[in-house]
């Protein structure tokens, strides 16, 4: 079998997605399915609704026509600037915590036991504690948001700083490096690839802390919008605010994998390790 280079398995991956619409569309034919399941048509004409303000006239595939509203970019921005806020400072308090106690094995050791179990307990419980503490408004989303993005980076930003190598520590020591130094040539570097695939996940972790902090109190966001379809049993709302979602955590994922990419030029690439 032909190896899949990058442009062969986007295509494959195009195949796939259009295998995955074709059989949703045919099982939803069927009425009970399409209750629970939806119609790929409809969905796609609700986010049609939400983003675009113009009539689609009724037609064989939308006999109504589409009303199109545009009314989805205040949610959609509310959604968004809490997980920008939540994963921009989850990232950065989780960098620093996972610093200061990787460089400080006292305070790692007295702490190790409330990390473990803050690290344990279901974030989401705290949703109704925040949303005491700062309100309805988008910082008690924020904080929940923070709770799960800041554990990713912590415990990878820890793991990697404790991973560096003893040899070139030695020897950076040797050659007279002090703290910082060791800091900012060897200690970040070291991390650094851990950092990128914390940030990954945290993307996805920054939008479910935003979304379920809509769904337990709020008068808008995307999380919200759903919620009012769930309470109407309008399932095909409900899967296009999934899409919309997704579609933009992907969008977050691949801005970091960018950055990622122009940071970590000095690494080599797989493909180039298994040539040398």
């Amino acid at each position: 079998m032909p190896r899949l280079n990058e442009r062969n398995a986007r295509f494959w991956q195009l195949v796939l997605l259009a295998i995955i619409l074709v059989g949703w569309h045919l099982a939803s034919r069927n009425q009970q399915i399409a209750f629970f399941l939806g119609e790929p048509i409809q969905v796609a004409g609700r986010i049609w609704s939400w983003f675009l303000p113009f009539e689609v006239p009724p037609n064989l595939l939308f006999p109504e026509g589409l009303k199109g509203n545009a009314d989805i970019y205040r949610h959609l921005g509310t959604t968004l600037l809490e997980t920008v806020l939540a994963f921009g400072i989850g990232t950065v308090l989780g960098l620093a915590c996972g610093l200061w106690l990787a460089l400080a094995p006292t305070a790692s050791l007295i702490l190790d036991p409330y990390i473990k179990a803050a690290n344990s307990m279901p974030r989401v419980i705290l949703a109704p504690i925040f949303a005491l503490w700062f309100g309805l408004g988008i910082w008690s989303k924020v904080a929940l948001a923070v709770t799960l993005v800041f554990f990713i980076v912590f415990f990878n930003v820890y793991q990697g700083v404790r991973e560096v190598s003893p040899v070139v520590l030695a020897n950076a020591k040797m050659l007279g490096a002090n703290q910082r130094q060791l800091l900012r040539t060897v200690y970040l570097p070291s991390a650094t690839s851990w950092v990128f695939s914390s940030l990954h996940t945290s993307v996805g972790l920054a939008f479910v802390g935003a979304v379920v902090g809509e769904y337990l109190g709020s008068a808008r966001g995307v999380g919200y919008l759903i919620l009012q379809a769930e309470g109407t049993f309008d399932v095909n709302t409900v899967f296009a605010g999934i899409v919309v979602l997704t579609a933009f955590a992907l969008l977050l994922d691949g801005l970091v994998g960018l950055i990622e990419k122009r940071l970590m030029k000095w690494q080599p690439r797989s493909g180039e390790t298994e040539k040398l």
